[in-house]
């Protein structure tokens, strides 16, 4: 089969949560996201937004349709390229008591754009946040 299209950058993903104030306290405090309300279909909906994509939010139970054939809270795994560097990041989670993954260290992984070094903590609905 040929190509249909060539993806060129990602606009927007959709997180599914348990609770709305509380996911969108944690993105706006940890990773500088702003919170946005917007009405789609005569519908009040909900995103957090950064750089140019956005993440949209789905309360578990309330999704929009179509939506992801299994959706359920805390089944995400997200990586965020930050300005900050991650020392300085790392720091500031300890500080404020932060629980840490990966023995509460920065690590090497590889993304996208190649080599990264990571710091893993997850959100209020366990999703894994890198």
């Amino acid at each position: 089969m040929s190509r249909i299209a060539t993806a060129a950058t990602l606009d927007h993903l959709v997180l599914t949560v348990k609770d709305l104030d509380a996911s969108i306290k944690f993105y706006e405090q940890f990773l500088g996201m702003q919170h946005m309300a917007f009405t789609s279909g005569g519908v009040e909906r909900h995103a957090l937004s950064f750089g140019q994509q956005k993440i949209n939010l789905h309360v578990g139970g309330k999704e929009f349709e179509p939506k992801a054939g299994n959706v359920k809270p805390g089944s995400a795994d997200l990586c965020f390229l930050i300005q900050d560097p991650v020392d300085e990041v790392l720091n500031r989670l300890k500080t404020n008591g932060i629980a840490l993954l990966e023995d509460g260290k920065v690590v090497d992984r590889t993304g996208a754009r190649g080599k990264l070094r990571s710091v893993y903590i997850r959100d209020p609905d366990d999703n894994l946040i890198e």
